[in-house]
């Protein structure tokens, strides 16, 4: 078969993704430009950093990297496409998912493929504030539960010193904790499009500058006093959530969890409540869930986000349960995924392409933030195709197989 015409066939959709090495005798280098011309066509989007060795340095020049040495390159591949009907994301997504681990992709496609057959996953952001978390000393209680007072009597001043002159922030709320001589005020802000750390840190220097302007005995010790909390599990962002907290879930019915993960929806359900919840309350995990950093580093590094926040984004409940009708309810909420379509890494070449293929790329100029909330109700998805494959994989049986066959193959060089 000629290039042009497999490539039609799998921009179609009658040839599917992983189809495609075995119609070129295994021939990867051509399957990915295959792939990749074939995602062009059916998106309309241009992949071509993505097919490219390297990229020019100078576009990281005070932005992105320091003592520059070059480039660190991971593979790219393509899971789905999955439907998902969110407030923002409403159709069937490709996921770009950056990784060197074997059968990850393989995974999610089954899930996503499981999902989709299903009708589709529904997703909803439940909030959207990104946090800073300054420290300020006082001389005792009596001066901190003063400064408590003041701030919160003052709320309006002190959002406006946070906003100065930025277009795209707004202080929605604020927490405040006292220990000791120790006033720690939690900073949350809507950062429309970014993920907004630099941004909302300014916007909480400023404000502490104001708050200790006309609080004298109030000294700024530091803008971040960890109750931000950023890149580190913790109670705080599985309680209070960080970034945006999003949801999705999906009903499976009895024949396609049979169908595609060769188990009943009781031992996928019985397998989640055994491996989950007993085995992460006895881990004292922060987060049911399977594998779900898995899914979330692999989106992370395609789409330009920050890959130390997978930390807390992927801190996650997932739970499966045999519905009344004997199908299989599923769910995943993320307490704290924190993700952009603008600033940090997402303007490079290959993750802003990466970010076309899911059709949510840059700023949102009609509505600020409906962007970096359509990419959350994605993954959120891809979260979810991701563990229920796992979750099925272990209820059938079949990781140590499935790991053998696709994790483990043999290089075999020229």
């Amino acid at each position: 078969m000629e290039d042009s015409e497999l490539i039609k066939k799998v921009a179609t959709g009658e040839v599917r993704l992983h189809q495609v090495e075995g119609l070129v005798d295994g021939d990867i280098d051509r399957a990915t430009e295959i792939r990749r011309v074939a995602l062009e066509q059916a998106l309309g989007v241009s992949l071509e950093n993505l097919g490219s060795s390297a990229i020019e340095m100078s576009i990281t020049r005070a932005r992105n990297v320091e003592n520059a040495i070059g480039w660190t390159q991971i593979p790219t591949g393509i899971a789905g496409p999955i439907k998902v009907t969110g407030e923002y994301a409403d159709g069937n997504y490709y996921l770009p998912m950056a990784t060197t681990e074997g059968a990850l992709l393989a995974s999610v496609a089954r899930g996503c493929s499981a999902i989709s057959k299903s009708g589709g996953a529904t997703a909803r952001v439940l909030r959207s504030l990104m946090t800073r978390a300054p420290v300020m000393k006082v001389p005792d209680t009596d001066h901190a539960v003063q400064l408590k007072r003041w701030i919160e009597e003052n709320f309006d001043k002190v959002a406006a010193a946070f906003k100065g002159d930025e277009p795209f922030v707004w202080l929605r709320e604020l927490k405040i904790w006292i220990v000791g001589r120790n006033v720690f005020i939690r900073f949350l802000a809507d950062p429309a499009d970014a993920m907004g750390m630099n941004m909302i840190s300014k916007g909480s220097r400023a404000a502490c500058d104001f708050i200790s302007e006309h609080n004298p005995y109030a000294i700024l010790i530091a803008t971040s006093g960890n109750l931000c909390v950023d890149k580190k599990p913790s109670a705080m962002n599985w309680i209070e959530g960080r970034g945006k907290t999003v949801q999705a879930d999906v009903i499976l019915p009895r024949e396609i969890v049979q169908k595609m993960f060769k188990c009943t929806p009781e031992a996928l359900s019985d397998v989640a409540y055994r491996k989950l919840y007993i085995g992460g309350a006895q881990a004292a995990a922060y987060g049911f869930n399977a594998h779900v950093a898995n899914i979330i580093a692999a989106l992370f590094i395609a789409t330009g986000q920050d890959p130390a926040q997978v930390v807390e984004s992927s801190m996650s409940m997932v739970t499966a349960e045999v519905t009344d009708e004997g199908d299989l309810y599923a769910s995943i909420t993320l307490p704290s995924l924190e993700v952009a379509t603008l600033g940090g890494g997402t303007g490079l070449p290959t993750q802003l392409e990466a970010q076309n293929i899911l059709g949510c790329s840059g700023p949102n100029t009609k509505d600020p933030g409906a962007n970096a909330k359509k990419i959350a109700e994605i993954f959120a998805a891809a979260a979810l195709a991701g563990e229920l494959s796992l979750l099925g994989a272990l209820a059938a049986g079949h990781l140590v197989t499935a790991h053998e066959r696709l994790g483990r193959g043999n290089v075999t060089k020229e």
